[in-house]
C-alpha cells in the first residue's frame, strides 16, 4: 500500500508569507518609517534615530531592504565614502498600509497588553 508523502511547504512558494516575513521583522518597519519621516539619511543618522538597533543589525536590515527594492543606497566617491539611504517608489508604496498598521497598533496597544496580562496558558495536559 502506497503512502502519500507530505510536501514540505517552503515560504518562498507563498508570495504573501515571503514579503510579510521580510517587512514584518523586528527592524525593517522601523527603518522604513524612519526614512519616510526624515527623507534620505546616512547610516550614522539612521543609527542615531533607531537607538536600540546594533550596527550589525542595521547593516543587515538595510541590505535586505535594498535587495527587496524598498530602499536605494547611493555611494558618493568621497574620502571616506558617503552612503545615503532613501525609499524607492516601491518602498513609498508600502507607507500607507504601514501607517494603517501603526494606527491600529496605537489604538489597540492597551487591549493587547491587557490580554497578555490576563492570559493563562493551558496546563500540559490541556495542551495535549
Amino acid at each position: 500500500m502506497a503512502t502519500a508523502k507530505r510536501k514540505s511547504w517552503n515560504s518562498g512558494q507563498c508570495p504573501i508569507r515571503d514579503v510579510l516575513d521580510r517587512v514584518g521583522d523586528r527592524w525593517s518597519m522601523l527603518v522604513l518609517y524612519t526614512l519616510a519621516e526624515n527623507g534620505t539619511l546616512r547610516f550614522s543618522a539612521l543609527k542615531v534615530r533607531i537607538e536600540d538597533i546594533s550596527q550589525r543589525m542595521l547593516a543587515q536590515t538595510l541590505r535586505r531592504l535594498e535587495q527587496d527594492g524598498l530602499l536605494s543606497r547611493t555611494v558618493y566617491p568621497t574620502n571616506p565614502p558617503r552612503v545615503d539611504y532613501a525609499l524607492t517608489p516601491l518602498g513609498k508604496s508600502l507607507l500607507e498600509p504601514m501607517r494603517e498598521l501603526v494606527k491600529w497598533a496605537k489604538q489597540n496597544h492597551r487591549r493587547v497588553t491587557d490580554a497578555r496580562k490576563s492570559y493563562v496558558p493551558p496546563t500540559r495536559q490541556q495542551a495535549l
